[in-house]
């Protein structure tokens, strides 16, 4: 096999037949999902399909799934996609001979569309203390284009071109086995959220270039999607892993400030959605204790 695909699902049963059926069976490539002990049984809508599907008996979060599904293959190329994410062989080919032209790259991402063919942004910047501030006092909606201020690249342009950025949107990422080998795979530290910005980090760390390629295009239903508002303290909880893990106390002190001061003005804005200002309440708290 020349690509491992590693899907991890969780309560993907309305979307996983339609990731997993285009690249199932196809040349070359090996269709492993991980299923995190779905409640909704996820793994029936694709019994008939030539997979090699895990049950890993817990929701061990998406890192964990990831390393999991990893490890059940050998191939030198391991695409992680997103359950709710689709990408037909001819752009999986492209992809991959992206990849292959430039040793010195670790990582790909292509361009992520949404079903309608409109664009979503995945091009990323790391977090950072003054880039948290910004979001959290709205900056970012009102000098989009300020780099300092936005931990996404915005500008149409900016995905109309191969590019080099600190990171990339892991709903698909396509990575050489012997990066994963080489820096120990995804930290399952983070449950959700931040993993994909921190094994960018890693990888770039131990030398590697991350690369954005928009002639390779991948459909992903769920890109525009906020977080649910029960997961916003996982949210939180990454930000703040992420921040122990790449930055100083001080840096950390202050994300966390800013974590807090988004949250409540987040929660000042959302206070007629019940669901989201007790979301945004909880993740101030979460904040506040630095856990």
């Amino acid at each position: 096999m020349k690509v491992d695909v590693v899907i991890v699902s969780y309560n993907s049963r309305d979307t996983l037949r339609e990731c997993v059926e285009p690249l199932a069976g196809a040349p070359g490539v090996r269709v492993i999902v991980v299923d995190n002990a779905s409640p909704d049984a996820s793994l029936e809508v694709i019994a008939d399909l030539p997979v090699h599907a895990i049950e890993s008996g817990r929701n061990g979060g998406f890192s964990f799934g990831c390393n999991l599904g990893a490890a059940a293959g050998d191939a030198p190329l391991v695409l992680f996609l997103n359950p709710d994410a689709r990408v037909n062989p001819g752009e999986l080919e492209r992809m991959v001979a992206a990849l292959e032209a430039e040793p010195d790259v670790g990582l790909l991402g292509p361009r992520l569309l949404n079903e309608d063919g409109s664009l979503i942004p995945s091009v990323r910047r790391y977090q950072r203390p003054i880039s948290t501030w910004a979001q959290a006092l709205f900056v970012h909606r009102v000098l989009p284009r300020a780099t300092w201020a936005n931990e996404i690249a915005t500008s149409a342009d900016a995905y109309e071109r191969v590019a080099y950025p600190e990171w990339v949107s892991g709903a698909c990422m396509l990575v050489r086995r012997e990066v994963l080998d080489a820096i120990g795979g995804f930290d399952e530290g983070f449950f959700l959220y931040c993993e994909d910005m921190d094994i960018c980090a890693r990888i770039r760390a131990a030398g590697w270039r991350i690369r954005y390629d928009p002639r390779a295009s991948v459909s992903h239903r769920g890109g525009h999607s906020a977080p649910r508002s029960g997961l916003l303290t996982v949210m939180v909880r990454s930000r703040i892993l992420y921040a122990r893990k790449h930055g100083g106390p001080a840096a950390t002190f202050l994300l966390r400030l800013g974590l807090v001061v988004d949250s409540a003005t987040h929660l000042i804005v959302r206070m007629r959605r019940p669901g989201y200002a007790r979301g945004y309440a909880a993740a101030m708290l979460v904040a506040l204790r630095g856990s």
